[in-house]
């Protein structure tokens, strides 16, 4: 097991605060730990967790965990017989997303909102910011919240929010948006019209895409990400159908050099759970669906068990009680770590050699922006709901079938190089760049943002 991931705090970057609910949004600021300055007090600290950071108010801790355990035990409830469904039917209720269309006002506060302010008026998150306020530093959030109480309490420097799905509730936006300073980082054209019709401010948003990890991109010239996908493309176009047909736009798209890649490796699928472990079964069923094709060793798959030691487990079980084969045995890799930063090093690792990326559409379905096809996984929570029709209309996603049957329809589909023009889509239509605009916005102060947006 590698060790925790080490920190390398700037002393002119930003304070880069988080939440530790889940992995969406710690994994949207993971990419940028490399500006992440250490705060007062906390030596040896990077990336701050709102709710779990050293010296945290016993008062805070309690507010931050009772909210965090309701979530992971309702998504884990949810496929409870008869009543698991009803009870997380009414938390989505309360954090539901209204339709976009007719296009009105939406910026009267809802009850969640009214809730937090009153929270943050009795004290919560005041200790955090007086902390940060004895070497005030751009502040970049993920969580509404924190952002919220760093406005309320004073804080003494410019407050950035990074918006961490495809459409968002009215909790993210103040409750009285036109009197905020607060910035957004809006993943894609959608949410800045949401903040919009929320109140918010149009020059307090900007349109950055999600921010991915530099390690899979490589810098201006995408090296990196170029080489990945040259290789993907090959392992998904098996029979050269889509290559042929496409060559030209392969070419212009990804050079001359990253074409016909041919990889020494198995065709790679990688599975991933979310934060509360819940669709666990999913992979178990993939793995046993596919254990032959391991056994073969035409086939590797990961199982993402992220940093939950019962998943980890789960996964561990069912691979030994399949008696994968043990020549093979490293076909079938489960990626693991307690520590949440380095779990995320771990994945980005492992995507660099993936082909296909099976999740419910979460946070990781800005990753096709490295173009990788994405199988859907059923959604939990109604932004997800928005996620899945975004990867539709980028063309970049799609419904699983049967994962009993994964064996039959998964080559079905890699026969006809949907998979590789998913991957191109993806690659073209996705943004990818968020974690370069933030930092010339935050550090530089220069006016970046994606371009084309209504491709989003």
């Amino acid at each position: 097991m590698p060790k925790k991931t080490k920190t390398t705090c700037k002393i002119n970057g930003a304070y880069v605060v988080t939440v530790d609910m889940g992995y969406g949004h710690q994994r949207a600021v993971y990419p940028l730990k490399d500006i992440a300055a250490c705060p007062p007090g906390m030596i040896g600290t990077d990336i701050i967790s709102a709710n779990t950071y050293a010296g945290i108010p016993k008062s805070d801790r309690r507010a931050w965990e009772g909210s965090r355990r309701l979530y992971e035990t309702i998504s884990r409830l949810k496929n409870l017989p008869l009543v698991g469904q009803k009870i997380f039917d009414l938390m989505d209720y309360f954090q539901r997303i209204e339709p976009f269309y007719p296009r009105r006002d939406l910026s009267h506060p809802i009850m969640q909102l009214k809730q937090i302010y009153r929270m943050i008026g009795k004290g919560w998150g005041r200790h955090l910011v007086e902390t940060l306020n004895q070497d005030p530093k751009p502040l970049i959030t993920s969580f509404f919240a924190t952002a919220f109480f760093a406005e309320e309490h004073g804080y003494k420097s410019d407050i950035y929010c990074i918006c961490t799905d495809t459409d968002i509730s009215r909790a993210w936006a103040p409750l009285s948006p036109q009197k905020s300073r607060i910035h957004y980082f809006a993943p894609n054209n959608r949410v800045k019209q949401r903040l919009l019709s929320y109140g918010v401010k149009e020059k307090n948003i900007f349109v950055t895409g999600f921010p991915l990890p530099k390690e899979n991109i490589g810098g201006p010239d995408l090296d990196v990400l170029k080489k990945s996908l040259g290789c993907r493309i090959g392992m998904l176009d098996p029979t050269g159908r889509y290559q042929k047909k496409y060559q030209h736009t392969l070419e212009y798209y990804l050079g001359a050099k990253y074409c016909g890649i041919k990889a020494k490796r198995p065709i790679t699928l990688t599975f991933a759970v979310g934060g509360a472990g819940a669709q666990k079964d999913v992979g178990a069923a993939i793995l046993e669906s596919l254990h032959t094709h391991i056994d073969r060793g035409d086939l590797q798959l990961n199982l993402i068990a992220g940093s939950r030691n019962d998943v980890f487990r789960y996964y561990e079980d069912v691979v030994n009680r399949l008696h994968i084969q043990k020549k093979h045995r490293g076909n079938v890799s489960i990626i693991y770590h307690e520590d949440k930063l380095a779990y995320f090093h771990l994945f980005n690792k492992t995507l660099l050699t993936t082909d296909i990326l099976w999740t419910k559409p979460s946070e990781l379905s800005f990753y096709t922006g490295l173009g990788l096809p994405i199988i859907m996984a059923p959604t939990i929570g109604s932004q997800e709901e928005f996620n899945r029709s975004w990867l539709h209309s980028v063309g970049a996603g799609f419904e699983q079938e049967n994962p009993r049957y994964t064996h039959e329809w998964l080559f079905d589909w890699l026969q006809t190089g949907w998979l590789a023009e998913a991957a191109m889509k993806g690659f073209m239509d996705a943004p990818r760049n968020g974690a370069y605009h933030i930092e010339d916005i935050v550090l530089h102060h220069k006016q970046s943002e994606i371009e084309d947006m209504h491709l989003l």
